[in-house]
């Protein structure tokens, strides 16, 4: 008589939630890909040209932290970093909730931004400043998207690594911001200052004071 082998069950539901896990992870991200792509070749054709660009030298402290992870990652074996990893639902749940939540406001600001937006930091010609819909939510609401994906993405996949990729994610971001901060002072040297006081930076609701880059 054939008998189930101890365990068995339990293994498929496990099998089954990580390629549920990994469907959902490659949707989200998918999505924001291809809207970026076709953004970026719809703004290339159709968008004004950019005037105002940041130094080159600003992007020097941001190569720094994307080598710095790269660098962690290699010096840290990876079953060290499955030991970190938690896979319950109580972890899994939220982080499908924010991950949805968050790819969809993503997209929201990409496409409020419409052609204003540039892969680095730039003002465009006859630039305007947006502070209508997701942008009157936070003032870098792509930047609040894209972390909170990535902070869905990491509860949704157990933790593991992501513990380290998502707090570089937030300094990557800070270090963008506060190129773009100045850029936008320096171009809406009035009404800035006053959406600066009014608007928080990245997350929602929360203002650390109006001072320095937001």
């Amino acid at each position: 008589m054939w008998t189930v082998p101890e365990g068995y069950g339990e293994s498929m539901v496990s099998a089954g939630v990580h390629r549920l896990v990994v469907a959902g992870v490659a949707a989200c991200w998918g999505v924001v890909g291809a809207f970026w792509v076709v953004g970026a070749i719809y703004n290339a054709s159709r968008g004004p040209r950019a005037g105002t660009r940041a130094p080159a030298v600003t992007r020097l402290p941001i190569i720094i932290v994307v080598l710095a992870a790269w660098l962690l990652f290699r010096l840290v074996p990876g079953t060290d970093w499955h030991s970190l990893t938690v896979e319950t639902l109580w972890v899994r749940v939220p982080g499908l909730v924010i991950l949805v939540c968050s790819t969809v406001f993503t997209l929201w600001a990409r496409a409020a931004l419409g052609t204003m937006w540039s892969g680095s930091p730039t003002v465009k010609v006859e630039h305007r400043l947006r502070t209508d819909g997701p942008y009157a939510v936070t003032r870098h609401p792509i930047y609040t998207g894209l972390l909170g994906m990535l902070l869905g993405t990491a509860l949704l996949v157990g933790l593991g690594h992501w513990l380290v990729i998502v707090p570089m994610a937030f300094v990557f971001a800070e270090l963008r911001i506060h190129t773009e901060e100045r850029l936008m002072l320096a171009t809406f040297p009035e009404e800035y200052p006053a959406y600066r006081r009014r608007v928080p930076q990245l997350v929602p609701w929360l203002r650390l004071g109006s001072s320095g880059a937001g």
